[in-house]
């Protein structure tokens, strides 16, 4: 069954394939572009100018290139290094979770060329996850690079939503929030999005640089009380906060977003879909279920093992499907990431059931590990006694990695080039 669940993650992931998403929704002829319902004519434009960036940015410019040639220039930056450069781009390497110098420069350069646009400019911008610490610039001077890092820190770690997060990153930035096409204004912007946030929440993708905004400052501060973020903030970021001083961010009715639209080509709802129809053509009984997005880890875990029990009464194999993410509050972590941690969670509640667990992120990337996920099953509290692992101490210390690893359950595929959120796979049988 672990062999099941693994094959049934692969083939999610294949088939949710950016260059899949883009022979759907993207296609070039006789230059004109069509981006799903939009026909952009690129030569009506005296120039066309291209932002790539997050996790997914070189697979995404790569998938636009196979559609359009390398006519475009523009600026790419990622946090995953780029295999090859296209001609007429600027790279820029910057950091995952939390930004670095890179984030900065590269979040200078967008602002300044972006800032050269005019009503005859094209402006296309590639947007995935991992775009809101790859690209970042204050919006207050008196907030360095050092200040920024930590408040990132204090945001990762805080046990906040994805949604939460972002919140606050918006109203901190100079980039997020809808402010990078207030910069590109009055140009046309048209923006291509493979998305790692909840659907029908796509402004918070990358902290929705590109589109108006639906957090406000009162949510900021709300937010902030309610994960007592305050007394970790940095000073400077704190006083903001105390002084209900921080900047609204753009919303719909700017004028920025009168000629900017935004597409969503792939998002976890795929993931999730394709993951259906081959549990289906294996035999299984397919349930989804994402009530548990954004829930703490070991809730969720109850929660759907609760669900998988009850649905296993009726049917002979089922399968019970959920996407999105789970949350971990971090205390001196060792090595490993939520979807390790959700997954050796479940192995001691499972132990000699007929029950797989798979949980993994389609980035190819948990937390600070080298694996994208593991998977267990009823053996695996077993078979951990058996070399000596103590599962109730690894979940404690958040050290879910090397127990995984040295039972060879590890999921190992290294960077995807793709971002769509986490899979969770439940099979009992």
């Amino acid at each position: 069954m672990k062999e099941i669940a693994r094959h049934i993650f692969d083939h999610a992931m294949r088939e949710s394939s950016i260059g899949r998403a883009f022979a759907r929704h993207v296609h070039c002829e006789h230059g004109v572009l069509r981006v799903c319902d939009d026909l952009y004519d690129l030569n009506s434009f005296s120039r066309v100018f291209v932002i790539s960036i997050g996790k997914a940015a070189h697979s995404i410019l790569t998938a636009l290139h196979e559609h359009t040639g390398e006519r475009f220039q523009g600026i790419v930056a990622s946090s995953v290094a780029p295999e090859f450069h296209v001609r007429g781009f600027r790279y820029f390497h910057g950091g995952h979770p939390l930004p670095n110098e890179e984030s900065v420069r590269a979040a200078d350069a967008i602002l300044k060329s972006l800032n050269a646009q005019n009503e005859a400019s094209l402006v296309i911008y590639l947007i995935s996850g991992g775009g809101s610490a790859t690209v970042e610039k204050p919006i207050d001077d008196e907030i360095s690079l050092n200040h920024l890092i930590e408040t990132y820190r204090v945001l990762v770690h805080s046990g906040a939503s994805i949604g939460e997060i972002n919140a606050i990153r918006k109203h901190l930035s100079a980039v997020k929030g809808g402010r990078m096409a207030q910069a590109a204004y009055p140009a046309r912007q048209v923006s291509v999005l493979i998305s790692d946030v909840p659907d029908g929440t796509p402004d918070a993708l990358a902290s929705g640089p590109t589109m108006p905004d639906s957090t406000t400052v009162e949510d900021c501060y709300g937010i902030a009380a309610k994960h007592k973020m305050l007394e970790q903030f940095p000073g400077c970021v704190r006083e903001l906060f105390e002084r209900h001083a921080l900047e609204e961010t753009p919303k719909s009715d700017d004028p920025a977003f009168v000629q900017a639209r935004q597409w969503t080509i792939l998002s976890n709802a795929a993931l999730i879909e394709a993951a259906k129809k081959e549990a289906q053509r294996q035999g299984f009984t397919v349930v989804i279920d994402n009530s548990c997005d954004d829930w703490d880890y070991a809730k969720a875990a109850d929660y759907l093992l609760g669900r998988l029990r009850e649905l296993r009464r009726k049917n002979e194999r089922v399968c019970l499907l959920s996407g999105g993410e789970v949350t971990v509050h971090l205390e001196n972590g060792g090595t490993g990431g939520r979807n390790q941690q959700f997954a050796l969670y479940c192995a001691e509640k499972i132990s000699k059931e007929n029950i797989c667990v798979l949980s993994a992120g389609s980035d190819g990337i948990d937390g600070n590990s080298t694996a994208a996920g593991a998977i267990a099953d009823g053996t695996t509290l077993e078979r951990a006694k058996a070399r000596g692992l103590d599962i109730a101490a690894h979940l404690s210390a958040f050290d879910s990695y090397p127990l995984f690893e040295t039972l060879g359950d590890a999921i190992i595929v290294g960077p995807t080039g793709n971002n769509l959120r986490d899979l969770r796979i439940l099979l009992a049988y």
